[in-house]
């Protein structure tokens, strides 16, 4: 295994390979590689593990071979060096999946986002190349597709999330690419195929080809009422095929229909939001708005809206009553960009691990803090499938990842978890080419790395994230040095 030194070194020499590539002048270069040295702690967790560790011989299952099990496995094998680790996970191939919007943005290729699993799973690690198909926590075992029973006295589930297009009725798979319809997020992970980038690419030059055509296209951004991986993506795809046109001169009219109420939870982002769409043609936010269907062949996009009108006058408390209404509301498109609605796998949708009611029922029920399972104290959560407030993105999993194996550690030991996990989620937000707003915040609110204003759009993450966030991730945190 490569020492930290060489990784930090290859990640160099990506950097500034990827810089020329660009083009960029040796000045901007320079700067660059200096950001990356500061960067190397940017959004760091707390070593937790660092000092806990366990000789003792115990079998961990990891559950998931994305980012959140990957990033497990290489902090377990350091942690527990006399453990049998046990990996559950199809996927061959490992998707760097911030990639796909620059991607779909013309700016990279899916060479760039796939690597093979292998690569990153030490031969130490017994690796069943398939799926849990369920948990049976009573007995410290699951059961794969195959059939068989894999046992484990500790286990850490990292499962990820499912994208449910077929919950949008009348949409296929198979209909994105075409009639005007994009979807950054389609992929196959388990295949290692990352369609969504590239159709999305030529649904971003299709949006410019009509509008330069002298019409005056309809290009709706759609995001459900799920939680969904990477929160501000449905922005970021609109903001860049908006910032497309708007070099070339052109415009469309632009609609983000959002299940949400506002642009983003935190005021401070939400109105710099509100101020970067005035830098294009009209937006119209259409807001608590939820794609249920969609009418391929002749373009009309269904929402279930709620509406909230003024009721009956209140003398004691001196306001109105406010009345909620459903309607269902038909929009015609030209273009449209279609985030799905994401679940938990449906493994863990019927299992006794997942939460049993409320907006969080199917979600792995695991404390908030501490991320150990609520009822099953043998068992962990780390990345998107942990039923808890904040943390679907990678930079969240990152910041798990300390904490879940730290506390596994602890309980081998029989001692008193201390890893606390404050919420820590990161969003760059896309909103020009050349642009972005970095919203690092927690369950207590903006938490910013930097002593840098994170609701102004800046060019230097837009440097650090088309530059320095893939090969950090591929060299750094992938391997549990980061």
């Amino acid at each position: 295994m490569k020492d930290k030194k060489t990784l930090q070194s290859q990640v160099a020499y990506e950097v500034l390979n990827g810089i020329d590539g660009e083009g960029m002048s040796r000045r901007d270069a320079l700067k660059v590689m200096a950001l990356g040295g500061a960067l190397t702690t940017f959004g760091v967790p707390t070593k937790a593990e660092a000092g806990t560790k366990s000789d003792k011989e115990v079998k961990v299952l990891v559950v998931g071979g994305g980012s959140a099990g990957i990033m497990a496995l290489a902090r377990l094998r350091s942690a527990l060096p006399n453990a049998k680790i046990t990996l559950i996970a199809p996927n061959e191939k490992h998707l760097y999946q911030p990639s796909q919007v620059f991607v779909a943005a013309g700016l990279q290729t899916i060479d760039d986002m796939i690597k093979d699993n292998q690569e990153f799973i030490d031969d130490s690690v017994h690796w069943i190349k398939d799926e849990v198909a369920s948990f049976d926590p009573e007995h410290n075992q699951v059961t794969t597709r195959a059939g068989d029973a894999i046992k484990y006295d500790y286990m850490v589930v990292a499962t990820g999330i499912v994208y449910h297009y077929d919950k949008i009725k009348g949409l296929k798979k198979e209909d994105i690419g075409t009639h005007g319809i994009s979807s950054v997020y389609l992929n196959n992970a388990e295949k290692g195929t990352a369609d969504g980038g590239p159709l999305t690419w030529a649904w971003f030059e299709a949006l410019k080809k009509s509008s330069a055509d002298g019409k005056k296209p309809t290009a709706i951004y759609t995001a459900p009422s799920t939680p969904i991986k990477c929160g501000g993506a449905p922005q970021k795809i609109l903001y860049l095929s908006a910032d497309h046109l708007k070099k070339e001169g052109l415009g469309a009219n632009f609609i983000y229909a959002t299940a949400k109420g506002k642009l983003f939870s935190l005021p401070e982002i939400n109105q710099s939001l509100t101020d970067v769409q005035k830098r294009y043609d009209k937006i119209t936010n259409k807001f608590r708005h939820n794609l249920v269907a969609i009418d391929v062949q002749n373009r009309v996009a269904t929402f279930e809206a709620i509406y909230e009108s003024k009721g009956e006058y209140d003398p004691d408390l001196e306001e109105y009553s406010i009345i909620k209404e459903k309607r269902m509301v038909d929009m015609k498109y030209d273009f449209i960009h279609i985030v799905p609605p994401m679940g938990p796998p449906k493994a863990m949708m019927d299992s006794p691990l997942g939460w049993q009611k409320g907006t969080a029922k199917g979600w792995l029920e695991v404390d908030k803090e501490t991320l150990q399972h609520r009822r099953y104290p043998n068992v962990f959560g780390i990345g998107d499938i942990c039923g808890i407030p904040m943390g679907k993105t990678g930079g969240s999993a990152r910041h798990h990842g300390p904490v879940t194996v730290g506390n596994l550690v602890s309980q081998v030991e029989g001692k008193p978890l201390k890893e606390k996990f404050d919420g820590y989620t990161v969003c760059p937000l896309k909103v020009e080419y050349g642009e972005i707003i970095l919203a690092e915040f927690n369950y207590n609110g903006l938490a910013p790395s930097f002593p840098l204003a994170v609701e102004k759009p800046r060019y230097i993450w837009w440097v650090f994230d088309l530059y320095m966030l893939k090969p950090m991730y591929w060299y750094l945190m992938l391997r549990g040095w980061m």
